[in-house]
């Protein structure tokens, strides 16, 4: 029988193993549904048989390809169960009822018959992938295997010897173009004893028409070159490959074309009269307009082609994205027209090139309300308002002004309860559209951006104490190629003042001398780095690589400018920081991929600081790390928060960090995503905290714990957290909201030896952790 079948061994039945019994028994049902005289398909078989006595080149390849020729796909099943036959065969009955009907729409599916099956054209799509791979007057058969309801059909193929070559000539003439098309093959994928394959073939003249095009010849296409195969001077599936020109190929499209002028239009809508506006030239392009929008000198820059250049299309797909990229426009529509289809003396042609820029909205503005909640437990509303100026000055730069406001309430209960924060910002950013004071030509890929920014935040937090803080930052962002980024900001400055403290927070920072001396030096000068290679851009890469590190160095420039601890009075901290971040993935199927992670930080105070300023130390735990363990609860080290006054607004935190991720992702049903993973990571601290003077016993004893726990050893290992989960997540457009359940599978701060629990069983506070997100962790 080709139905399925239930076998039931020794097993301890539980409620679980009725649901997976009862899904099995309705799948197997379905065979009641099928009509009388009619057969279900179940699928097909491919036996390939290798004739030739060589081993074949690529011949897993070769099958998988021909496998995708079985056509039809039969009705799905899962552990034998064809749910989605069951739901449709249900929903046909008289009164099929709301839910049967539901699950119709939602998941069912109309059965396969055999006759809907065709053998015989299997049996010639077969044969024709195998000639197109170069095994010629293969053999290929086919056997219907059917019982009284279920049919499958079993293909053999034949494989003879293939057919490899032993030469590749380009057959040419005097014309121009064939000097071009043989310095192109020169890189050419066909060497001997490579087997015929149309497909390489088609790639080939496609990769010549992409390289003939970067070389003037506009007109040119990939239709117009044949292969010829010749195996007449052999008699052991052998032959040679001749590549040529087909006959009575057009002259304009044999010959390289100029660009004999350029018209831009900074200022295009659909309908637009700008013609009767004067041109204004700028190094040989003509500039036309009504009313200035943006400057021609600003503008020439980013147009890479110029008179008397030969057509590029490469040059052209570069213009138009660096032309997007500035920000100011909405539309960018490059035209080419001919001025000339007959070659000069020269034997060039001519074109005409035109550039209509169709700008954005000038100005917007954006307002949004939020309700925000918090690890800490505070929840309340919040407000935040954007204002954009695009091409403020006529060059393409944005000034970018935000603000928002929050209020929050302690929501949970305890000591803690009557706690309250009002918390708020200005921002303001300027973007300007190159590398000041250098030129964009300088950059070909993409559009350099220098970008200068200006902020300040206040937080008062009720019972504790009052911070305020502005920062400022000029740098530069730019893309080398497709998969290289980069950002530097030689300035970066970052200024806290923690103001109006509260005696009980006093004695939170008197008992905690770390984290008192992470608050002092809050005055942050230097410099910043990022380095990204990312190959996630690419959708076609199975196996992208993610690979990112950030350099951070603060005080070295403070430090020779005023040879002393301070600066207009403050203490500036001294530190040197760096990350690097790892990221492998394996994609398979349709929206299945595994991801592994590692992540590794390590900040060294100096001079000044012997403890890393609070905003720039590395911390644990939450929706982005170690996800079986609460935001900031891990760490450093087997150090653990306790339930006092002391400790409960200690976020705890290292200057050196370890993580690593694993995660499979798949899909579940349209938006709705699945993952299950697991992750291990922990924080420690490799420097040790200085105590002043007249410090009490209780802090003495506090930092005492704090350095013994928290030191990175070499037991470092032992004291990773590590927790396993799942989670859905709801992708809309790259628009994620993320749910994750998590729970630890070791717990640092436990006893050694006791550390290891099983998941989601051990009872126990924390044993399950729900984490609510937007946008994947890595």
């Amino acid at each position: 029988m080709n139905g399925c079948k239930l076998i039931l061994g020794k097993y301890h039945w539980k409620p679980w193993f009725s649901l997976v019994v009862l899904g099995l028994l309705l799948g197997c049902g379905v065979e009641k549904f099928i009509p009388e005289g009619e057969a279900l398909y179940t699928g097909a078989d491919l036996e390939t048989i290798v004739v030739a006595d060589e081993k074949v080149k690529d011949l897993k390849k070769v099958k998988t390809e021909l496998n995708s020729l079985l056509q039809p796909e039969p009705n799905s099943s899962i552990l034998g169960m064809r749910l989605g036959l069951y739901y449709h065969y249900k929903a046909q009955k008289d009164k099929p009822g709301f839910f049967n009907k539901w699950l119709n729409k939602k998941f069912g599916e109309e059965p396969v018959y055999l006759p809907q099956v065709n053998p015989e054209r299997v049996e010639n799509l077969i044969l024709n992938r195998l000639d197109n791979r170069g095994f010629f007057y293969s053999k290929a058969a086919s056997q219907i295997d059917s019982s009284k309801s279920f049919a499958r059909v079993k293909y053999t193929a034949e494989l003879p010897k293939p057919y490899t070559m032993e030469t590749f000539q380009l057959e040419k003439d005097s014309m121009q173009i064939y000097g071009d098309i043989a310095a192109t093959i020169e890189d050419s994928p066909f060497k001997k004893g490579e087997r015929f394959d149309l497909s390489l073939m088609k790639f080939e003249r496609e990769r010549i028409d992409n390289d003939l095009k970067t070389k003037g010849y506009y007109n040119f296409n990939p239709d117009f070159l044949i292969f010829e195969a010749d195996t007449n001077r052999y008699d052991n599936r052998k032959f040679d490959l001749f590549l040529r020109l087909k006959s009575q190929v057009p002259e304009r499209s044999v010959i390289p074309y100029q660009i004999d002028s350029i018209t831009v239009y900074p200022n295009y809508t659909l309908g637009d009269t700008t013609e009767l506006a004067t041109p204004k030239n700028v190094n040989g392009l003509a500039f036309v307009q009504n009313e200035e929008y943006f400057k021609p000198e600003q503008l020439e820059p980013y147009i890479l082609f110029e008179k008397g250049q030969e057509y590029n299309a490469r040059t052209a797909q570069l213009t138009s994205n660096r032309l997007s990229a500035i920000g100011s426009y909405k539309f960018v529509n490059i035209q080419f027209t001919e001025m000339d289809t007959t070659a000069n003396k020269d034997g060039l042609g001519s074109l005409h090139a035109e550039l209509f820029l169709s700008p954005l909205t000038k100005r917007s503005v954006r307002a949004e309300l939020q309700a925000v909640t918090k690890s800490n437990g505070l929840a309340g509303p919040g407000i935040s308002v954007s204002y954009s100026n695009r091409n403020l000055f006529k060059g393409g730069e944005t000034l970018s002004l935000s603000g928002n406001f929050q209020y929050g309430a302690q929501i949970s209960g305890g000591e803690n309860e009557n706690l309250s924060s009002i918390g708020g910002g200005l921002k303001a950013d300027l973007t300007i559209p190159r590398l000041v004071p250098f030129s964009p030509k300088r950059f070909k890929y993409a559009v350099p951006k220098t970008k200068i920014s200006l902020g300040g935040d206040f937080l008062n937090r009720s019972k504790l104490y009052s911070l305020t803080s502005f920062n400022s930052s000029f740098g530069y962002t730019w893309n080398a190629n497709k998969y290289v980024f980069h950002e530097l900001n030689p300035i970066s400055v970052n200024y806290v003042n923690l103001t109006n403290t509260t005696e009980e927070f006093e004695a939170i920072l008197d008992k905690n001398p770390f984290l008192r001396r992470s608050f002092e030096q809050q005055f942050i000068a230097g410099l910043t780095y990022t380095f990204t290679y990312n190959e996630l851009v690419d959708q076609d890469k199975k196996f992208p690589f993610f690979f990112s590190t950030n350099i951070d160095l603060a005080g070295n420039m403070l430090g020779l400018v005023s040879g002393d601890e301070t600066i207009f009075g403050l203490e500036f901290a001294q530190y040197a920081k760096a990350d690097v971040d790892l990221r492998y993935y394996y994609r398979w199927a349709k929206e299945q991929s595994l991801i592994a992670r590692v992540y590794a930080g390590w900040g060294i105070p100096y001079g000044n600081s012997n403890t890393l300023p609070f905003v720039k130390q590395f911390f644990s735990g939450g929706p982005y790390s170690v996800r079986a363990f609460p935001i900031r609860s891990l760490g450093p080290g087997t150090f653990t928060a306790t339930d006092d006054n002391t400790t409960s607004f200690f976020d705890q935190s290292g200057n050196l960090s370890l993580e690593a991720n694993l995660e499979y992702r798949f899909p579940i049903f349209s938006y709705l995503k699945g993952a299950l993973f697991a992750d291990a990571g922990n924080v420690w601290l490799t420097t040790e905290s200085e105590l002043t003077e007249g410090e009490t016993e209780e802090a003495i004893d506090f930092n005492e714990r704090l350095q013994t726990e928290g030191k990175f050893g070499k037991d470092w290992m032992s004291e990773l957290g590590v927790g396993v989960g799942f989670g859905l997540r709801v992708d809309i457009q790259s628009f994620v909201i993320r749910l994750d359940l998590a729970s630890p599978v070791r717990v640092p701060y436990w006893v050694k030896g006791q550390r290891t629990r099983t998941p989601f069983f051990d009872g126990g506070s924390n044993n399950l952790v729900f984490n609510f997100a937007i946008g994947y962790p890595f």
